[in-house]
């Protein structure tokens, strides 16, 4: 499966909970609906915090993927209406 082309990119590694989701809540804040970040990160609790994040604001978790000891994440931008 080919990884979306990500529009940005936020790197979180070597941060802990609950740095990176902050840090993704104020970076998308910033872009504009349906574009695509890439998350990196090396915590594990973001595997189940970026899911939580993306449900809970209804944004799209396109994919994710474990590389080595890196999460990597692709996340649409959604509005809300």
């Amino acid at each position: 499966m080919a990884m979306p082309i990500p529009n940005h990119e936020l790197d979180t590694l070597g941060l802990y909970c609950p740095e990176p989701v902050m840090m993704l809540h104020s970076k998308i804040r910033d872009m504009v609906d349906s574009e695509i970040l890439l998350v990196l990160a090396t915590d594990p609790s973001t595997e189940r915090d970026i899911p939580k994040f993306c449900r809970f604001l209804g944004h799209e978790l396109l994919a994710e993927e474990k590389k080595d000891e890196q999460y990597h994440y692709y996340i649409r931008k959604v509005e809300k209406a």
